[in-house]
């Protein structure tokens, strides 16, 4: 009995010394980590782990897609500046085209934004297990790279668009619609990937 206390006892401090040493992990372990010790132990219990483990990794597929929504609209916003830019610099002819982009690259925010989880409940008939969330986590995670590089472009034209440079503006919109357009059709897979169909 008391050996078996002090194993409770250390794995409690192990617990407590893993969450006291966080530092930047993958959004899996970081929510791993993040269990109270009382919530880790209770993993062990049966029918409860399942459970546990799907929704933590729904709970990392939010950190990651609430990244990617953030990004997308700092990136909107910059787009708007841009606009702005050229509006005043009386380039009518950029002006429907850098409409358009906004409007679709917020669109598509909202579009990750709203899209579900992949999760379904302890009762639901279908259910999404563990490997096709890890899979969904995996392909989300793909996505960031995408979502990084829209971010370094449109922050890089509204850069040289405040500098007075517009003359490659016209090419820029084009390079960045095509980027915004990739990102929407591989987030249109996910669905697949959540149904376990793609991999």
């Amino acid at each position: 009995m008391i050996d078996g206390f002090k194993c409770l006892k250390r794995t409690l401090c192990d617990s407590f010394n893993e969450l006291s040493q966080m530092t930047a992990k993958p959004p899996l372990e970081r929510v791993q980590a993040s269990e109270k010790p009382l919530e880790r132990l209770m993993l062990i219990l049966p029918g409860f782990r399942g459970y546990k483990l799907r929704e933590q990794r729904r709970e990392a597929d939010r950190i990651v897609r609430n990244y990617i929504y953030k990004a997308l609209e700092q990136s909107r916003d910059n787009l708007s500046e841009c606009f702005q830019s050229l509006t005043d610099a009386k380039a009518s002819e950029l002006l429907d085209p850098m409409n358009r982009l906004v409007a679709r690259l917020d669109t598509v925010a909202e579009k990750i934004n709203r899209a579900s989880y992949g999760y379904s409940g302890f009762f639901d008939s279908i259910k999404v297990e563990e490997p096709e969330l890890d899979n969904m986590l995996a392909y989300d995670s793909q996505l960031m790279d995408s979502v990084r590089k829209i971010g370094d472009a449109t922050a890089s034209f509204k850069a040289e668009l405040a500098g007075g440079k517009i003359e490659n503006a016209r090419n820029i919109q084009q390079t960045l619609d095509a980027s915004i357009s990739s990102l929407e059709a591989a987030f249109d897979q996910r669905q697949a990937i959540i149904e376990g169909v793609k991999v």
